[in-house]
């Protein structure tokens, strides 16, 4: 993968989870937290997994390896979460960019949350970090049905080139 079609699955990665947030946004706390039946207890513990998993590459690319991820108890609300998400992103964005063309095929070592070492090309993980996170949102948005809430807009990378190709051809005609 070259440097800037990893850089446009980016842009489409923070784009769908604005998406999925936006949703959230309207949940109450019980909503939020509620339990229901999915791959974990509820809509706040399958977005901060995805969090929390994003947070551990990152922290893994940066030569440290968490035992852990961070609790759903974390993060009281969407707002919080959000926030902290964007600070991930902009950590994430400058690795992206200080790695360069020439370090998206750059092998990292790191520890498994097992302990064992494992060895990975950069562009391999990321990529898999935006596949994890879309597997997470499809969840979320079942569950999001399943409490009579609204869906989130469309987050498919298809709906992302379009709109993105359109934004492009709005700007070329101002």
């Amino acid at each position: 993968m070259n440097y800037e079609d990893l850089n446009i699955l980016v842009d489409y990665h923070y784009w769908a989870r604005d998406r999925m947030l936006d949703a959230l946004e309207p949940l109450s706390s019980e909503e939020f937290t509620r339990s229901l039946n999915s791959s974990f207890k509820s809509i706040r513990d399958t977005i901060v997994h995805t969090y929390a998993a994003e947070h551990l590459w990152n922290s893994r690319w940066r030569g440290a390896s968490p035992g852990g991820l961070i609790a759903p108890e974390a993060f009281s609300g969407v707002a919080e979460l959000r926030t902290s998400w964007r600070d991930l992103e902009t950590s994430i964005r400058s690795l992206v960019s200080d790695l360069g063309p020439g370090g998206m095929s750059r092998r990292l070592d790191y520890k498994q949350m097992n302990g064992q070492a494992s060895s990975s090309i950069f562009w391999q993980m990321l990529q898999h970090v935006v596949n994890h996170a879309s597997y997470h949102r499809g969840q979320v948005t079942t569950m999001l049905r399943q409490i009579g809430a609204a869906p989130p807009k469309g987050m498919d990378l298809i709906t992302f080139y379009r709109e993105r190709e359109a934004e492009v051809k709005k700007q070329q005609s101002a």
